[in-house]
């Protein structure tokens, strides 16, 4: 068997990490972990699912008369256990700051307790998506089906979840709770995005939406379509600028089909309708649509 100077190997990446530290301007003994856990996080939102959806994504011997015992203790640990990961994004976000660590604990639960408080309007949001799914898909044969096996809906539940974290000031979190799903779906969603109720995303596939999209009700989309920024300006400090407008409006009702890229701050008005394959920069007003032109001639608008 092939030996290993593994003393030496111990020493260089030690010596790695305190380079990188000291380029950082990070401190050398943190004491403890500093920044949350994506294994801890994916085991957290597991327990979520089956809190939200315990019949069909809790435990398989689960039965009605045990449901929200199953319930109740599931929450109990995927709470506290989240409060751990939420705990230590806070306390990383403020480690320049001199608040207490009575403050920073008093932060955590508080959002704990706001995102505790949010899980019944989530399940409900979830509901609608989950509809959508059914009624948009002639393939799908019952709302089970669609809960248990669509990666759009698995996306959304990722989404939902992550988006509130979000905006509760929990950026880190959400990221890793929307990278979970990007990784499982090949669907990618800024947790930052805006989507309005009864979102379908048919296949999934490709999908990309970016951190400051807005998307209203009852909106479709199928695989690889992208809502991605067309320009990235340059702030003062010579890096690309941090959260400014820079991805599509869709509004309710429209549907973006297969391979189609939208991209910057333009609007895709009610009802419109953009084909297969097509690149649109510019608005396309309500009930429009665009798809590929004729004879080479670009796209085509009407």
């Amino acid at each position: 068997m092939t030996s290993f100077d593994l003393p030496d190997l111990v020493q260089g990446l030690r010596a790695a990490r305190g380079e990188w530290r000291d380029s950082q301007g990070r401190a050398r003994d943190v004491g403890g972990r500093e920044l949350p856990s994506p294994q801890a996080l994916e085991r957290i939102v597991d327990q979520l699912k089956g809190a939200l959806f315990p019949m069909r994504l809790g435990p398989p011997d689960l039965r009605n008369e045990t449901e929200d015992f199953y319930v109740g203790h599931t929450l109990d640990a995927a709470l506290r256990a989240l409060h751990a990961q939420v705990l230590l994004e806070v306390r990383h976000a403020s480690r320049q700051s001199e608040i207490s660590t009575d403050a920073v604990q008093d932060r955590a639960s508080g959002l704990v307790r706001e995102f505790a408080q949010s899980l019944p309007d989530i399940r409900r949001l979830l509901d609608t998506d989950v509809l959508a799914a059914w009624q948009g898909d002639p393939a799908a044969r019952s709302v089970d089906e669609v809960l248990l096996c669509y990666p759009g809906v698995l996306a959304m539940i990722h989404h939902r979840l992550a988006h509130r974290l979000y905006r509760l000031g929990l950026p880190l979190l959400a990221r890793i709770v929307a990278e979970i799903a990007h990784s499982r779906t090949g669907i990618d969603i800024h947790p930052g995005a805006t989507i309005g109720r009864g979102f379908f995303i048919d296949h999934g596939t490709g999908v990309v939406i970016g951190e400051t999209a807005v998307i209203g009700e009852r909106v479709r989309l199928y695989q690889n379509v992208t809502l991605g920024a067309k320009r990235f300006p340059i702030a003062e400090d010579g890096h690309l600028a941090k959260g400014l407008p820079r991805h599509p409006i869709v509004e309710d009702d429209a549907v973006i089909y297969a391979g189609a890229t939208v991209l910057g701050r333009v609007t895709i008005g009610k009802g419109a309708v953009i084909g297969g394959n097509v690149w649109v920069t510019h608005d396309v007003p309500a009930g429009g649509s665009v798809a590929q032109a004729r004879n080479d001639e670009g796209c085509g608008v009407s």
